[in-house]
Parts: C-alpha cells; sequence; structure tokens
C-alpha cells in the first residue's frame, strides 16, 4: 500500500512540472538587467525599430521552426532585423546572455538593449508582442 501512495505522490509532482514547463515554454519575459548589444557582438547589423536574437544549434529541431517565425515576422514588420547565432560557436556570448537552452529569442530595441526573452518556440502573436513593447 505505502509503494502505490509514493507512486501516486511521484506521478502528481511529474505532471506539476510537465504543466509548468509546458506553460513557460516559448513565453516573452521582461528581462531585468541593462544588457547592451552591439552589432560588433552579434556579427550582424542592429535593426532600425528592433532586432530578433536568435540563439540556435544544429541539432535543434524548434530552432528551425523559430527561425522560420522570425524570418516572416520580421519580414511583415518594418525596421526589424533578424540575427542567428549558433550557441556552440559563441559560448562567451551565451554566459554572458544567461541563455540555458536552445531555441532561446531575445528582443533587442534599436540601441540594442535586451528588452524582451523567451526560451523555446514562441508562437506569432507572442512576438508581434514583445517587438510592439520594443
Amino acid at each position: 500500500m505505502t509503494g502505490l501512495v509514493v507512486l501516486i505522490a511521484a506521478l502528481a509532482v511529474t505532471a506539476c512540472i510537465a504543466w509548468a514547463l509546458t506553460a513557460l515554454n516559448g513565453r516573452f519575459r521582461t528581462r531585468s538587467g541593462a544588457d547592451v548589444l552591439t552589432a560588433d557582438d552579434l556579427g550582424g547589423a542592429l535593426g532600425e525599430r528592433a532586432t530578433l536574437l536568435h540563439f540556435s544549434s544544429a541539432f535543434c529541431s524548434p530552432c528551425r521552426a523559430v527561425r522560420t517565425l522570425l524570418t516572416d515576422v520580421a519580414g511583415r514588420v518594418d525596421g526589424v532585423a533578424v540575427v542567428e547565432i549558433d550557441a556552440e560557436s559563441h559560448l562567451e556570448l551565451v554566459r554572458r546572455l544567461d541563455v540555458m537552452r536552445t531555441p532561446t529569442v531575445l528582443v533587442l530595441d534599436s540601441g540594442g538593449a535586451v528588452v524582451r526573452r523567451a526560451s523555446g518556440l514562441p508562437r506569432r502573436e507572442q512576438v508581434l508582442a514583445a517587438l510592439a513593447a520594443a
């Protein structure tokens, strides 16, 4: 009987953790701190209005979907640039910005300050709302 109680408790804890991770995946959060990036940091030009910075890796399948989404959004919104960075090749920048997983998307304002960030695959509406806030 004790084993059954332990099993049910473990399943309940696992379900709660899975729900929390699913709820947070791809959501943009306001970035606290004063991380400011330059075109030299990114290896590409900043957008006139905003820049979508996408950290990816070679074996990340959601990264391909994020790349397509961000390119589409940047094509529809004037003044927005997309910069993709291979996380494995830029470990110093990954550590500096506390990127813990791929895909991670950072929204930079026109001056290069990080204003929003999301880990995981965001939805189009979330990207557009994060751009509006920048």
